[in-house]
């Protein structure tokens, strides 16, 4: 079984239609969808939901007022000012640090694990899906994350697939290691801009410091060639592969405008093509 995550150092590069892509290519798949700050596969897949679980990922500080004495040290303690001069918990602002209970004189400080929101499994036309909704505001995406791919891998275990096909998350933050640690692969799309390779070469160093093999994919490239050609010789001095290049075409909104990948959209476009010859090139897939 191999897991490929598809990452960028932005958002707006077009992972997630290229994930899609490829769940129409590939056979035997598992799909997941750990960009779970901001999900957008089910977009494409319109999912069907058949299993929901909550996520439980951060803790909120509750003050019994009732067993308060007002003595103002949680005030003074609580870097974030999350509490009020009523003694009432701002529950956007505590961090959950815990401060405010450890030190509370008369232990009136409850400490609650709160819901942060909730991870599915899911039918789709190609394939068993695991994705997930972080609720406003909360944090520890990164545990989500990992929760994600663990049922993923166990669906693919229990069916006996080849595959798991994982929408990860932009940048190079918590969520990003959570979605590319123990993966086979890690693709980085990537665009012919300034800022695209900037944010390429820092994923890049990422996931070759958790000694995950990078591959590089270039959208767009046909807006700035010159750029496009210089991200892949900076790909083939590092010794990453770059395995294809995509070029410009209003049918990636189309598709996704009408929940529908590139092939369903035009499976004769020169981008449904180019993304064929994408497939065809990541190593191990096959």
């Amino acid at each position: 079984m191999k897991e490929l995550v598809i990452i960028s150092g932005k958002g707006g590069t077009g992972k997630t239609s290229l994930t899609a892509a490829f769940a129409s290519l590939a056979k035997n798949s598992v799909l997941c969808d750990a960009d779970v700050d901001a999900s957008d596969l089910h977009l494409i897949l319109t999912p069907d939901i058949r299993e929901r679980h909550e996520y439980r990922g951060s803790y909120t500080a509750h003050i019994r007022l009732s067993q308060c004495t007002q003595c103002n040290l949680c005030r003074e303690l609580c870097r974030w000012d999350a509490i009020s001069e009523s003694f009432e918990v701002d529950d956007i602002a505590c961090e959950g640090c815990g401060v405010c209970r450890y030190f509370c004189p008369e232990k009136a400080i409850d400490f609650k694990e709160e819901i942060s929101g909730e991870w599915y499994v899911s039918d789709t036309r190609l394939g068993t899906m695991v994705h997930a909704r972080l609720g406003i505001a909360q944090e520890n995406s990164g545990k989500m994350v990992t929760i994600v791919r663990k049922r993923a891998r166990q669906i693919a275990e229990e069916k006996n697939l080849d595959l798991i096909l994982t929408d990860g998350p932009p940048g190079t933050g918590c969520p990003v290691i959570a979605s590319i640690g123990g993966a086979d692969g890690v693709l980085i799309v990537t665009e012919p801009t300034v800022s695209g390779r900037h944010d390429m070469e820092r994923v890049a160093a990422l996931a070759e410091h958790f000694s995950v093999p990078v591959m590089v994919c270039i959208n767009k490239f046909d807006l700035n060639p010159d750029k496009a050609d210089e991200i892949e010789a900076y790909s083939k001095e590092k010794g990453i592969v770059c395995v294809g290049k995509i070029p410009f075409d209003p049918i990636f909104s189309r598709a996704i405008t009408n929940a529908m990948t590139i092939f369903e959209c035009d499976a004769e476009s020169a981008v449904a093509d180019a993304i064929r010859n994408v497939w065809a090139a990541v190593p191990g897939l096959k």
